[in-house]
């Protein structure tokens, strides 16, 4: 990973991933901070992070490196922090019973890919999915659902949901404009985590990016033979 990237361009992405996703659009426009229990799964997703490799933190931080260059590291480190936990609070409902189920799934999520080692490719395609589904869960199902009905119909069908769910699957409503800014904030996130430092089975030291390949066949068995001689 160049410096540039390291100190510039990767903080200003998780940064403005952070700012865009605590923008409410309304009346008026409000900034809302992450939750306390989106800091507790944001520690948990950097966890799976560096355990699938997507994430080295020997890459940014080491005593090989230069402390200038340790500071870089520790602030991508908090920036990609923030930005995890305000995402994770982005496409947590609002509030009532929806807000505590998919906690609750978002929690499960993050401690099974804890515990089943996914590589960084498998751990990408999840939290893709992960996110994806909780988009559409908030964004467009309780977003139909919360919204004022213009028809008849709607209406009905609305009153109908709330007497059988008692009004607790509801949530405010939320502006056209806060679902694309959620798309957006999501897709900014997913292309930040695929640009961050990971493994590569060609790095034989920390502080080198690409180094030669390991070697082949033909060498380890040269190197064999010259031992056993």
């Amino acid at each position: 990973m160049t410096p540039l990237r390291e100190a510039v361009t990767l903080p200003a992405l998780f940064l403005t991933v952070t700012l865009l996703g605590a923008i409410r659009i309304g009346a008026p426009i409000a900034i809302e901070p992450p939750t306390q229990f989106s800091l507790v799964l944001a520690m948990l997703l950097l966890g799976v992070l560096v355990q699938s490799g997507t994430l080295v933190g020997a890459r940014l931080m080491h005593g090989a490196r230069t402390p200038l260059a340790n500071l870089n590291g520790l602030v991508l480190l908090l920036c990609a922090f923030a930005a995890s936990a305000q995402t994770l609070s982005l496409i947590t409902p609002d509030e009532g019973l929806p807000a505590v189920v998919v906690g609750f799934v978002l929690l499960a999520m993050l401690v099974q890919m804890l515990a089943v080692s996914l590589d960084r490719q498998r751990l990408l395609r999840g939290l893709m999915v992960m996110l994806g589904v909780a988009f559409v869960l908030k964004f467009i199902v309780l977003a139909a659902l919360s919204s004022p009905a213009s028809g008849r119909v709607s209406r009905a069908l609305q009153v109908l949901f709330d007497n059988v769910t008692l009004g607790v699957v509801t949530q405010p409503p939320l502006a056209p404009a806060n679902g694309y800014l959620a798309f957006a904030t999501l897709m900014l996130y997913l292309f930040g985590l695929s640009r961050l430092p990971h493994a590569d089975w060609r790095m034989v030291r920390v502080g080198h990016d690409r180094l030669p390949p390991a070697p082949g066949r033909a060498q380890l068995s040269d190197q064999v033979a010259r031992r056993r001689g």
